[in-house]
């Protein structure tokens, strides 16, 4: 392996053990408790060497948002791909997000909430966020054209009606019951409730395919 490769493996294994590292502490002391001296305490170095990685409190965050909806993304999609088109797909992703949120606390508030006061991320950091968005659209056009939804979900209202649902549980579980289990959880339970509410908001009132 050339110098220059090892260096630079070197300097992402770095990386990835600050960024475990921070969200260690973002567990202990809350997402905006977050410092590079104590991120750099527990790495074994100086807080000036941690510059050469992240040169601002503000970078850290930037990285750690992007971490979490790569990750975020990463597992919504698996779940759309364990189920069938439509409504089962976006529902068993919806699923996996929210499991995905409950193992991942610190990265959830970090990218759902905004605990950290001037803090904006980049776009870059941002672009898994809008992959999401997109696929949940293209799900929502999938069960309007299975008859499974009203054209009204795919649109801008209905993908809004549907974060507004799904965070407002996610919120509610992760602020009054965080140690309970997604499935298992006073307000996460009642997800396919939640969904259902959603179906009724946009039924479909005609064949798509214009069938009588």
């Amino acid at each position: 392996m050339a110098v220059g490769s090892r260096r630079e493996l070197r300097r992402n294994q770095t990386i990835d053990e600050i960024l475990t590292i921070a969200v260690d502490v973002m567990a202990e002391v809350g997402v905006a408790g977050l410092s590079l001296s104590e991120v750099a305490r527990r790495l074994g170095i100086r807080p000036p060497s941690l510059y050469k990685y992240f040169p601002s409190r503000l970078a850290l965050f930037d990285r750690l948002f992007q971490l979490g909806h790569q990750q975020h993304l990463n597992d919504f999609r698996a779940g759309a791909e364990a189920a069938e088109p439509g409504l089962p797909a976006l529902l068993s992703a919806l699923q996996a997000s929210g499991r995905w949120a409950m193992a991942n606390q610190p990265l959830a508030q970090l990218l759902f909430w905004r605990p950290v006061p001037g803090f904006e991320p980049s776009a870059e950091a941002f672009a898994p966020s809008q992959a999401m968005v997109e696929d949940v659209r293209r799900m929502l056009g999938d069960a309007v054209e299975r008859g499974q939804l009203a054209p009204g979900a795919a649109t801008e209202e209905g993908v809004a009606v549907l974060s507004v649902l799904v965070t407002g549980m996610l919120s509610q579980q992760l602020a009054n019951a965080p140690r309970e289990s997604f499935d298992q959880g006073r307000f996460t339970r009642l997800g396919p409730q939640i969904f259902a509410m959603f179906r009724d908001r946009y039924p479909p009132t005609e064949d798509p395919h214009g069938d009588s």
